[in-house]
């Protein structure tokens, strides 16, 4: 592969561009920047990410993405190594794939044996559709409550738990040698204490190098004992490591003196999205991509000008900045990756057989009991959960807004057992006037119980409940009917709202923590989980209030 490569081949093969994971027309000026990149440019792999119409978010349809990477890998002269956040699994950029929960539902449900199934079915999958590279597990230990992107993303804030959870993630995906795929911890060396978007600004980590050591370290140690392939860097700023206005992914004392030395990882290094605000607001395009392989970086994830940044490395190189010899131990790296997941024997996949792969029943019902395992009951005055009289309660999904899913499930599981009951959607887009006119319907039930989805959403900024459903919340909890609130997603929301009488958690929004939830609020599931993280002032890390399952599953009230 490398007989015949440039400077300038050598250098592209380090940068991993975007797209959307749909097949574009051949005559759209998309597929025609595509295939300039791949033909032309020959850069080294893609990432799939989501496409996004209008207000909503498209996810890949499986059978148009594995058609799409064969067509470009047949037009790549070197393979195309293809890389996807499949945080949830597959599910979290293609549609059709197993529906697995966050993380923190693993690590509410604790047992890494969970998280060793996800990264057998995960690897299935993503080769199934041509995806060789999955960057997870996340290694973060999430120990700050205003985390506004890792949050649920995490496994939760006990340092041996993550590692646990990563290492079981990690050794699951490398299980069976002809679906091998790349695991990736992230992000190096720990996004768990930030209350600062990275997508938006450089994140600060304002801790010692002996709690490092302690806390963000060990789910690295643990992911690199266990044999992961590669690491991604954060866009942090650690002082206790290096300039307090550097972020992690530029600094050579964090990924060379402290990754490469001390921790003595041999994998692949790749950079989180170089686009992101935590770099562009700082660095030039080709200035960070210079900086990243300075540091230690050997590979270049979606710089925001990937040319600008090839071009700038090539010059790199030919001013003696950076030595040719560096460059190419990356390549040889990159290479050498390509053939572990077997691209030098087979670089296509048979579309006709992904429906057999794909979103099976057996990990389904995998993925349903991780689900109904993480419920955690936090708190229940008067044995409020499970509901004794679910038919004379009122039910509320607040979404985030109204374009989403959110609620619909929850809602039909809801109904499906009560026929008539009354169930209200409200949004984040909704006026104080349209949020109290809906509640002045609600005053004949005898209980409230509000399902409320907050997600961690990149260039969000913050996490909670937006727009007027916060005054939402608050009129319900003054009145004086008790309120059950189901956390669907952030577990912290307690906080906000600690006048609830009874406070579920699934940890995440996918489609069977909805159904989960109504199971527990029925009394169809034990209600078993345990939290994976403290809620300040109101809970520790491991309670969580056991419950017997009461009534036989899919008990309908008249």
């Amino acid at each position: 592969w490398m007989k015949g490569m440039t400077l300038r081949d050598e250098v592209a093969q380090l940068v991993f561009v975007a797209f959307p994971g749909a097949s574009p027309h051949t005559r759209s000026r998309e597929y025609q920047r595509f295939l300039r990149l791949i033909r032309d440019v020959k850069v080294g792999g893609l990432i799939v990410i989501n496409a996004a119409n209008g207000r909503t978010i498209q996810h890949a349809e499986p059978y148009a993405l594995a058609t799409f990477l064969n067509r470009v890998q047949r037009i790549a002269k070197v393979p195309l190594l293809v890389g996807a956040d499949f945080e949830r699994g597959a599910s979290m950029r293609v549609a059709g794939t197993t529906v697995f929960p966050h993380a923190m539902a693993f690590g509410a449900a604790g047992d890494p044996e969970f998280s060793r199934f996800e990264g057998q079915v995960t690897a299935q999958e993503a080769r199934a559709l041509g995806v060789h590279w999955v960057y997870y597990p996340v290694a973060d230990v999430n120990i700050n409550p205003d985390n506004p992107v890792l949050n649920i993303r995490s496994f939760g804030e006990d340092p041996q738990a993550v590692g646990a959870q990563v290492a079981a993630f990690i050794e699951g995906a490398h299980s069976d040698a002809r679906n091998y795929v790349l695991t990736t911890a992230k992000h190096f060396p720990g996004h768990g204490d930030t209350s600062v978007d990275s997508h938006l600004n450089l994140a600060t980590i304002p801790a010692s190098r002996e709690r490092l050591e302690s806390v963000e370290l060990v789910p690295f140690r643990a992911a690199i004992a266990a044999g992961t392939d590669a690491v991604m860097t954060a866009h942090v700023a650690v002082p206790a490591l290096a300039p307090a206005d550097l972020p992690a992914t530029l600094s050579p004392a964090i990924l060379t003196g402290l990754l490469r030395g001390e921790l003595g990882f041999q994998g692949l290094v790749i950079t989180d999205a170089l686009e992101m605000g935590g770099i562009v607001k700082g660095f030039p395009a080709g200035d960070a991509a210079v900086r990243a392989i300075e540091a230690g970086a050997d590979t270049l994830l979606m710089p925001a000008d990937p040319e600008a940044a090839i071009r700038a490395v090539v010059a790199a190189v030919e001013n003696g900045r950076i030595k040719r010899a560096r460059i190419e131990r990356s390549v040889v790296k990159i290479l050498a990756a390509k053939e572990k997941v077997g691209l030098d024997r087979k670089r296509l996949v048979n579309v006709e057989a992904l429906g057999d792969v794909i979103n099976s029943p057996e990990a389904n019902e995998k993925a349903q009991q991780v689900a109904e395992r993480a419920v955690t009951l936090v708190r229940n005055e008067g044995g409020l959960v499970p509901l004794a009289a679910p038919e004379r309660a009122c039910f509320l999904a607040l979404a985030e807004n109204r374009y989403a899913n959110e609620g619909q499930t929850f809602s039909q599981e809801v109904r499906a057992r009560v026929a008539h009951a009354t169930v209200t959607t409200l949004d984040a887009t909704l006026s104080r006037a349209d949020v109290d006119a809906a509640l002045d319907r609600l005053t004949s039930c005898d209980t409230y119980v509000v399902a409320a989805f907050a997600s961690v959403t990149a260039y969000q900024g913050s996490l909670g409940l937006g727009g007027e459903l916060p005054h939402a919340m608050e009129t319900l909890a003054a009145s004086a009917k008790p309120v059950a609130l189901v956390a669907l997603g952030n577990p912290y929301l307690l906080r906000s709202f600690p006048a609830v009488s009874a406070y579920l958690a699934t940890f995440s929004n996918v489609v069977p923590s909805e159904a989960a939830a109504v199971k527990a609020l029925w009394g169809e599931i034990d209600i078993r989980g345990h939290l994976p993280v403290s809620i300040p002032g109101l809970a520790a890390r491991g309670d969580g209030i056991q419950v017997k399952a009461s009534r036989p599953a899919g008990s309908v009230a008249q």
